[in-house]
């Protein structure tokens, strides 16, 4: 069997029928994610046990929020 009847790419060339994806520029990586993740547990948390992590959770949420979207848009004028 060749190559054109099993349909696989040669090399740098993709299989017959596809179309090459366009180049797309991703975001850096960050850990704002997880921060506001951490503070959604910590904020729960702190519900159920005690004021001090329910304020710590609030601050560690409010700060990753305010770091990704800050992240966001420094990134959008630098484009």
């Amino acid at each position: 069997m060749t190559d054109e009847t099993q349909g696989t790419a040669r090399e740098g060339q993709p299989p017959r029928g596809w179309e090459p994806l366009p180049h797309e520029t991703l975001p850096r990586p960050n850990f704002f994610p997880a921060g506001l993740a951490m503070g959604t547990t910590f904020i729960f948390w702190g519900l159920i046990t005690s004021w001090v992590i329910l304020v710590v959770g609030i601050g560690l949420f409010a700060a990753s929020l305010a770091g990704w979207i800050y992240e966001i848009l420094c990134e959008r004028s630098r484009h």
